[in-house]
């Protein structure tokens, strides 16, 4: 009598290291909950309360930027947003870009882009002075003292 051997599954070596498509998908989901929470929140203060749309000038974006609490708010927004919107388009260029060479070529393209606009909005966020020091007076918004 002969004897039928279980049907044998591949083996495949443990894969070492970190497991970097498990991680963005992880970062995709829990930023998307924080970016909503973050975004409903920003309209909500800058477009429900208060007189609306008609608040936001120069001055209501000075005001917000002289307290710490914005300036991580919006901080937050950025940095969230464009690494989820990086981590999205490195998706879609490894379904998309077949050829090795053009996926490397958009993957680093993405990736410089959003480490520039980081870097940038980062400075602005951080750096946003409405009263200039050494500007002249009738350069300077109504609200900044005479210096």
């Amino acid at each position: 009598m002969t004897t039928i051997e279980a049907p044998r599954t591949p083996s495949r070596p443990a894969r070492k290291g970190t497991n970097w498509e498990k991680w963005g998908w992880i970062y995709m989901r829990a930023s998307g909950v924080l970016l909503v929470i973050l975004i409903f929140g920003h309209l909500l203060i800058n477009l429900v309360l208060g007189d609306g749309v008609k608040q936001i000038d120069f001055a209501f974006v000075a005001g917000k930027y002289a307290t710490p609490f914005w300036q991580v708010w919006d901080l937050l927004m950025l940095w969230l947003a464009l690494i989820h919107g990086g981590n999205g388009m490195r998706t879609l260029v490894n379904d998309y870009a077949y050829n090795r060479t053009v996926n490397r070529i958009l993957k680093w393209a993405i990736g410089a882009a959003v480490v520039v606009l980081i870097v940038l909005g980062t400075l602005v966020i951080f750096t946003f002075d409405p009263c200039p020091a050494g500007a002249a007076a009738d350069q300077l918004p109504s609200f900044c003292p005479a210096k």
